[in-house]
């Protein structure tokens, strides 16, 4: 499968050369597949927005490399902006046009646009079509923000928090309308702070700490590089030392947290052992880590 996207040695510096300046991206690389959704991840100040913004063509590198869809996004933007599309984290529409006047007004602004009520359909606003902007709730607007992303038929689209103010059930819907996109075949780069989300829609997450990518790979690689958990009540009167565990264990009001890499091998030893020994492992939990607990991890690391 091609890559759509790549970036070599990406850097961006905001300020002059000296003790003044700030350097947001440092040295990154990584590359996205079409039909792929590639998540960008980090905490505020990271740099995944200025990564992002040189991505899609609005600045220019301090170094390195872009390439969307094999051209210079900045550079030979004529040639790139026409097949990608852009959801805004937060987007500003006039307030007292209706939903439909907005999704004509934006579809006469591009080359073969989607029929506005046909893009309304798509992300659940058919019904609110005669509704003016400002009445829209703050999901609905995320809607229309992402209806009007796709009213080019983008091949590369860019999401910047899409579910922000969704209710559950409006969140589901535009994960669907995201992998119905990913299967036509369309490349997406998605930022979010919700993890969930990011762990649920992308084929491949990115992890930024301060300016450089501290992992990269699928969601089940990410995790698996960082220990899975095993918790349980301590038998009273039993000494952690005697468990069957690997390496130190942690007791903390009577709990016992303990950390593996392997905790199918590392479960079933201390279940036999319990076994065999009549001992009771009240309040038992075993579970892999979780990519908030890499998340965390990782930008705490980078603090420090």
């Amino acid at each position: 499968m091609d890559n759509v996207i790549e970036v070599s040695g990406l850097r961006r510096r905001y300020g002059g050369s000296g003790a003044d300046g700030f350097e947001a991206v440092r040295g990154v690389d990584f590359s996205v597949r079409q039909g792929e959704i590639f998540g960008l991840l980090g905490t505020n100040g990271a740099g995944k927005t200025s990564t992002v913004e040189l991505l899609e063509g609005l600045a220019p590198p301090t170094a390195g490399e872009v390439r969307v869809l094999g051209y210079d996004p900045y550079r030979e933007r004529a040639r790139v902006r026409p097949y990608t599309g852009v959801m805004l984290q937060e987007a500003g529409f006039p307030a007292d046009l209706t939903v439909m006047e907005t999704a004509r007004m934006w579809a006469g602004c591009v080359s073969k646009p989607v029929p506005p009520i046909e893009v309304l359909t798509q992300v659940g606003l058919a019904g609110r079509a005669d509704v003016r902007v400002k009445q829209l709730s703050g999901g609905e607007r995320r809607r229309l923000d992402l209806a009007l992303a796709l009213t080019g038929r983008p091949r590369v689209l860019f999401l910047d928090e899409p579910s922000t103010g969704l209710d559950a059930q409006a969140r589901k819907d535009t994960w669907q309308v995201v992998r119905d996109l990913r299967d036509q075949g369309v490349t997406i780069v998605l930022t979010t702070h919700y993890l969930e989300e990011a762990q649920d829609l992308s084929d491949r997450i990115a992890i930024m700490s301060a300016g450089r990518i501290s992992v990269t790979g699928t969601p089940a690689e990410v995790m698996a590089a960082r220990p899975a958990r095993i918790r349980f009540r301590l038998p009273r009167g039993l000494d952690p030392a005697h468990l069957p565990l690997p390496g130190p264990v942690d007791v903390w009001q009577g709990k016992v947290d303990a950390q593996t890499h392997d905790v199918q091998r590392d479960l079933t030893r201390l279940l036999v052992w319990a076994q065999e020994a009549g001992v009771e492992l009240a309040d038992l939990d075993a579970r892999a880590a979780t990519l908030e607990e890499v998340f965390l991890s990782l930008t705490q690391e980078a603090a420090r």
